[in-house]
């Protein structure tokens, strides 16, 4: 378990990004609300085109960035746990920072009791695996330490993450679940 509070006193401050132990694997995180912090986090990961996962305690954080009811509602039977959903975001204006022009973001409500603890304190947290890009996740914080060095705040230890799985992605046309990215949850009848 790693220390929540000292974890939440770093993402709170502008523009902070640190790696964490998430319910998957190690996570660079940033402040959802913060946008300096998710576009220092896509600076990191190098990306421009490709959002991170959105992560929250529960329905009403991710509610609270201006996601739709409606669409959280029809998923929530996947949470919490290690699925991320792709919802569609109809104010791209707002919410460009976070989905960097995509019409739709990866979202997931997880189950660890010490990940919860963390959203509860800072509020949604963007996410993207601990790697550079086109290299394998960091599954210790040694590894993401060697891909990051002094680029990111700080480093919270959980542990060797060897055996967990990236998110199962989903997302859901119609009635029909279509999975993405298989991952830690196998989705019956997709």
């Amino acid at each position: 378990m790693f220390e929540t509070a000292k974890a939440a006193r770093i993402l709170k401050q502008p523009g902070n990004v640190a790696v964490i132990p998430t319910d998957t694997v190690y996570g660079l995180a940033a402040r959802a609300f913060d946008p300096d912090s998710v576009n220092r986090l896509y600076s990191l990961k190098q990306r421009d085109h490709k959002p991170g996962t959105l992560i929250a305690k529960d329905i009403d954080q991710l509610r609270s960035l201006g996601l739709l009811r409606r669409y959280l509602k029809s998923v929530e039977q996947f949470w919490p746990g290690p699925v991320s959903v792709l919802i569609p975001v109809q104010d791209s204006v707002k919410l460009n920072y976070l989905t960097l022009g995509r019409d739709s973001l990866a979202v997931r409500i997880p189950a660890q009791p010490s990940l919860i603890e963390l959203l509860s304190l800072v509020g949604p947290l963007m996410t993207s695996s601990a790697n550079a890009p086109g290299e394998p996740t960091a599954t210790t914080i040694e590894q993401a330490r060697a891909y990051f060095k002094q680029k990111v705040d700080a480093y919270f230890d959980g542990g060797d993450l060897s055996g967990r799985k990236p998110s199962t992605i989903i997302r859901v046309i119609d009635d029909a679940v279509e999975v993405v990215r298989e991952g830690a949850v196998k989705i019956a009848g997709a």
